[in-house]
């Protein structure tokens, strides 16, 4: 401790004593800064930390500030107005507090030791910020240049009281985090008068590729980059060299006034458009950079000032915008391909769903940041097997097959082997020997796959303890048998196949584009798209009952099924929601993360969706449409076939194309199939693994039942087998769950960390539209209505649906649309059949489409050749 009274203590501490364990006392900033300053050859202006003892000394002098954190508790993090409102109240009563003398003493003698009338920068460090898992930069304040006790002071309270712009109170809003966990201490440090100063990025921000820095620099202090009253000089960085520099003519500066604070000046004509930092310079700061980095252990943002030919550390904190990188244990080059983007899930997993779909998976999977990827790169090493990985994923999502091809472009990154070696089948699937065109050969599967299901939940009854995980690994492995089944694939690669002939050719030979989109309307067997007809069958049973109708509308209680034979029609309604949900109750939003609640554990998901079936549909409307879709399918097949035989050799090419058509019509409904069947077994596991989480909560092991979703399986038959669990893991692991949900995975991923943006390289897109894949052919114009939650979805007919992705969950809205957008997908994902099977115009893999299209707006989709217009 400093040399002060043991009372003062508690206030003050210089920087030189702290170090990165103590965040609760000086906040992330100053715990960074007392770790920079230990180490060897870096320079940090000397200083102190007024620390959180102090905060809460002077927030315990208002007790009514409590209220008011109660009252923003409670907010919206869209509700700006009461959200500006409250905190400001807040700062307000913040700043007009009088400093208790004996904190105002400890500050003071704190200022002696180093200069009572030297100038000092004091800077805001809570304790939620600069963490590895939340970066709060911005948030609070910073003052430069503050000259004496009672500037100072005045400007630690302003500190303290900037824990509360709107801007730090919604980012907590945002991630869960309770206003009264974070408290504030301040940084005070002596001024440095930099001829130059700017931010060190010791990983690239867009890219991710933590190969190389980047770093901004200007004239005099860093407020005017900060600002943006200046554009900065921009160097990268790579293995030790300059690859490349942007020199921005920099008119403006801001220095420091002799007084006190800072002014704007303008830069010397001769200076604005020389480099604020020589080569040398930079590559050296990088180098310091790095040895920060190996320090803290994760790539930094790291704030500096130029002095002469020194460099000093004002900042640094962690990059938490960076996609992690999987853990692999070597220093090779590494391709990643996201299983998330395949499976139409891009959001974060828990553990156990991250586990057991490791587990149960193909290939072997790795995790990053919540989400599963595969390593690709012996199969793009081998061009043997290259060429079909890219077909595959080509076919699939084009905006994959770029990336993948831009890495291969860099020629020192993936090196060429002359064959695969180890590695797993294709990502997607292999080819498959020719099958008879044979509907009985899917009722076959279908069976299989209910046998398959109707055993494991027999066998797993009895099963508890220790013995129940045993059970569940042989489980596993008859998973992934009826997963592999041969003649499974064999079927599902027929429909595709089909699929793909019919679009060529067709193409070809009459020049009509998607042809298959409506040859496949209504096709049998399409177990997602029943789903969604079967829902409005419920509609059909609840629409004549205006009392089950009212009650559906204000229904929250999970339980609220038991309540619905309290009405007239009621037990109806309920043996009709009851028997949708022994058949389809097994799906949910996010279905290949085990944890996610299913619709038969949360049905309350599906009212919203069957209300609206009530409002917009006649009764009947599930055959009518089945039937239409058929029809339309046999009218466009004598159509074609008509046309061909219209051709040169039109006879051989109308008998190959129906044949065709039957093969098609015969496999593509079974592609949805396998996927209802995996989540019937996982919700099987789950519930198994549920029973066991109970009774770990009655033997004082577990706090909750769904406390074992923050362990991986493996993890989980431990704490089974010894009764003892780590709950420090588990809070860990829930923090992190939520700080992955502020990270965009990438569709490819390398082992340098860069996450490669692929393009769709086309030039048939007119201005101002945005491209993507289009998957289901037809043109449509309507309301846009952007849902990120389908719970939330407010849906009429005619709108078109825009969102992020779609897994088969979300098929029962696709009955009410006329059109889908989405920004994940590819041409044989859930939503693009779904979209085809239903007729509705789609396009998938829109970058951005969520946040470039405004809800309410109105767009014009063409599903047919690639591409959305937002129309004014």
């Amino acid at each position: 401790m400093t040399e002060q009274t043991e009372q003062t203590g508690r206030y003050v501490w210089d920087l030189q004593e702290i170090d990165a364990t103590q965040t609760a006392v000086v906040g992330g900033k100053g715990a960074h800064l007392g770790g920079l300053s230990r180490i060897e050859g870096i320079r940090v202006p000397d200083g102190f930390c007024v620390t959180t003892h102090a905060f809460r000394r002077v927030m315990a002098l208002v007790p009514s500030i409590g209220y008011v954190l109660d009252q923003l508790s409670l907010l919206r993090p869209d509700d700006r107005e009461a959200i500006g409102r409250l905190s400001a109240q807040v700062r307000r009563t913040i700043e007009g507090i009088t400093v208790p003398n004996d904190l105002a003493t400890a500050v003071t003698r704190a200022l002696d030791r180093r200069g009572r009338q030297a100038a000092y920068a004091v800077r805001s460090s809570a304790t939620a910020e600069d963490l590895p898992t939340a970066s709060f930069a911005g948030q609070q304040d910073t003052y430069l240049n503050v000259v004496g006790p009672a500037a100072l002071l005045r400007h630690v309270s302003r500190c303290w009281a900037s824990l509360f712009t709107e801007r730090a109170v919604t980012y907590r809003l945002r991630n869960g985090i309770d206003h009264r966990t974070v408290q504030m201490a301040v940084v005070v440090q002596r001024m440095v008068f930099p001829d130059a100063a700017g931010v060190l990025f010791t990983a690239d921000p867009v890219s991710g590729d933590r190969k190389v820095a980047t770093v901004d620099a200007g004239f005099g202090l860093g407020e005017a980059l900060v600002s943006g009253l200046v554009n900065p000089d921009v160097f990268r960085v790579r293995h030790g060299e300059v690859v490349a520099r942007t020199i921005a003519a920099k008119h403006r500066a801001v220095h420091a006034l002799p007084a006190g604070g800072t002014q704007e000046v303008p830069v010397d004509a001769q200076r604005q458009e020389r480099p604020s930092l020589t080569d040398a310079q930079v590559v050296r700061l990088v180098q310091l950079g790095r040895r920060i980095e190996a320090h803290f252990g994760a790539p930094q943002d790291i704030e500096w000032c130029l002095v002469g030919d020194d460099f000093h550390i004002v900042q640094s904190r962690p990059i938490t915008t960076l996609f992690p990188v999987p853990e692999i244990g070597d220093e090779d080059h590494h391709v990643y391909v996201s299983v998330g983007h395949q499976q139409m899930m891009t959001d974060p997993m828990k553990p156990l769903g991250l586990s057991m779909w490791q587990l149960t998976a193909m290939v072997p999977m790795l995790t990053a940041g919540g989400r599963l990827f595969v390593d690709v790169t012996r199969r793009l090493a081998s061009p043997a097997s290259r060429a079909g990985l890219l077909e595959v994923m080509g076919k699939g999502d084009p905006l994959v097959r770029d990336a993948l091809e831009t890495v291969l472009d860099r020629d020192d990154f993936v090196p060429s082997l002359p064959d695969a070696g180890p590695g797993g089948p294709p990502v997607g699937g292999s080819a498959s020997e020719p099958i008879e065109t044979d509907p009985a050969v899917v009722t076959e599967l279908i069976e299989r796959s209910r046998a398959s299901v109707a055993a494991l939940e027999r066998d797993i009854r009895a099963r508890t303890g220790p013995a129940l995980f045993d059970f569940l690994l042989e489980a596993f492995e008859e998973h992934k048998r009826a997963l592999g089944d041969p003649l499974s694939m064999q079927v599902i690669m027929a429909g595709m196949e089909a699929t793909w002939w019919l679009n060529d050719r067709l193409l070809e030979w009459l020049g009509e584009k998607n042809a298959a989109d409506t040859l496949t309307l209504s096709a049998p067997d399409n177990i997602t798209s029943r789903m969604g007809l079967s829902l409005l069958d419920v509609a059909d049973v609840i629409r004549p009952r205006p009392e089950v109708v009212a009650f559906l509308q204000g229904v929250e209680d999970e339980g609220f099924l038991d309540e619905l034979a309290t009405f007239e029609g009621g037990t109806e309604v309920r043996d009709a929601l009851v028997t949708y949900l022994d058949r389809y109750g097994v799906r949910c939003v996010g279905e290949i993360d085990i944890t996610r609640p299913r619709w038969r554990e949360r049905p309350t998901t599906l009212v919203p969706v069957i209300l609206d079936n009530v409002r917009n549909f006649e009764p009947g409307a599930a055959g009518r449409r089945f039937e239409q879709g058929r029809r339309k399918a046999r009218e466009k097949e004598q159509d074609v076939l008509s046309r061909l035989r219209a051709l040169p050799d039109g006879e051989r090419k109308a008998d190959e194309t129906k044949r065709m058509i039957d093969r098609v019509r015969t496999f593509i409904g079974y592609r949805e199939y396998p996927k209802y069947g995996i989540v019937s077994r996982y919700f099987v596991y789950k519930q198994a693994l549920l029973e066991e989480a109970g009774r770990l909560v009655q033997a004082g092991v577990l706090r909750e039942p769904e406390d074992v979703y923050y362990l991986t399986f493996q993890e989980l038959h431990e704490v089974v087998r010894s009764q003892q669990v780590d709950d420090r893991l588990v809070r860990q692991r829930r923090d992190a769950f939520r700080s992955y949900h502020a990270l965009t995975p990438p569709r490819v991923l390398t082992s340098d960390g860069e996450a490669v943006t692929g393009a769709y390289r086309r030039d048939d897109v007119p201005p101002g539209a945005l491209a993507g894949l289009p998957v289901s052919a037809g043109t449509v114009e309507g309301r846009a209505r952007v849902v990120l939650d389908m719970a939330e979805a407010d849906l009429e007919a005619g709108d078109i649906l825009v969102t992020t992705f779609t897994d088969p969950s979300w098929s029962p809205l696709f009955v009410g649309i006329a059109g889908l957008v989405t920004e994940v997908g590819g041409l044989m994902t859930h939503g693009a059949v779904i979209a085809r099977e239903y007729g509705l115009p789609a396009l998938v893999g829109v970058e951005g489409a969520t946040r470039l299209i405004r809800d309410g707006q109105r767009i014009r989709v063409h599903g047919t050749d690639g591409y959305l217009e937002v129309l004014p």
